[in-house]
């Protein structure tokens, strides 16, 4: 593990300037790394995370705590089957089965999507770094469904940009405990660090906006079929949004109720549906999948008692 930690104080600036910049010519890191080190809270600016572009000035106390050892996690090709949705020269749409994860992190540098994809596809965008190429936004681990994966930097730019706007609409089914009071509704809340437990996530209001919206399809007594929809990408926010209602995700290991009734291996949630515009011809796309078997079975179980 290579390791940075230091102190330094902001001097000398003419104008202010973006706290990835004055690093670069600080610390002998590259930009990229710079970001992600920025992105994963081990640069302090007078004791507080801030992003990238976040403009220090004269008098500034940036603390690091730089950690290599992500950036030292080569992804490599494997032969792994995948389910390959649609594919052009811009992108695909991969069905991303319960249990894989999507690219290589600490506990889980082999077996991933970004392994298989560096194998099915030649070209891949470069993403934010060299662990994650293709990857224009993920799924949890035990969720299932759609995903879409850029194979150059031009479409990678462009379906970023359309979730960051709220143009790519990312429809998801799950089964809750429960039943939601209302048929439909808005979720509006801050999600970030649990401050009890920091590898979960929570409701809390120092955290960042997270937006979603849900529409009951069908009930089953203590259980309810829920589409949600995504307005903004926030860690686990579907899963902490059920979680805030009342209503956690029927095998939720995380977040869901101590006492499972069902022999899951995860969550009963899945991304079934994606609306977005092609990078290329403008046109607008939709793509969907089936729910997974074990989905179905317990699906028909409820409509059969």
């Amino acid at each position: 593990m290579i390791e940075l930690n230091t102190e330094l104080v902001v001097e000398d600036l003419e104008e202010k300037t973006r706290l990835d910049v004055f690093l670069s010519e600080e610390v002998d890191w590259s930009r990229s790394q710079i970001k992600l080190q920025i992105d994963g809270g081990r640069a302090l600016v007078n004791g507080e995370k801030r992003k990238a572009g976040f403009l220090v000035k004269n008098g500034d106390v940036i603390t690091l705590s730089f950690s290599k050892e992500i950036l030292e996690i080569n992804a490599e090709a494997e032969n792994i089957p995948l389910d390959i949705v649609y594919e052009d020269d811009d992108f695909a749409i991969i069905n991303k089965p319960q249990g894989m994860v999507v690219h290589p992190a600490p506990g889980a540098y082999n077996h991933t999507l970004v392994n298989a994809i560096l194998y099915h596809f030649e070209n891949l965008s470069q993403g934010s770094n060299k662990i994650r190429p293709g990857i224009v936004h993920r799924i949890d681990k035990d969720t299932s469904g759609l995903l879409v994966v850029a194979k150059n930097d031009k479409a990678h730019e462009s379906l970023a940009g359309q979730i960051a706007e709220h143009s790519c609409f990312r429809h998801y089914l799950a089964l809750l405990e429960g039943n939601l009071k209302t048929d439909e509704g808005r979720i509006e809340t801050f999600i970030g660090r649990n401050p009890q437990d920091r590898k979960m996530m929570a409701v809390v209001e120092d955290g960042k906006k997270a937006i979603t919206n849900f529409k009951v399809l069908e009930r089953f007594g203590d259980y309810c079929l829920v589409e949600f929809i995504l307005e903004t990408g926030r860690t686990h926010q579907i899963r902490v949004h059920s979680k805030h209602l009342g209503h956690p995700i029927v095998g939720d290991k995380t977040y869901g109720i101590k006492n499972q009734k069902f022999n899951l291996n995860g969550q009963l949630l899945h991304a079934y549906k994606l609306e977005l515009t092609h990078p290329t011809s403008g046109k607008r796309l939709i793509f969907e999948c089936d729910i997974p078997e074990y989905f179905t079975k317990i699906l028909n179980k409820l409509k059969n008692r």
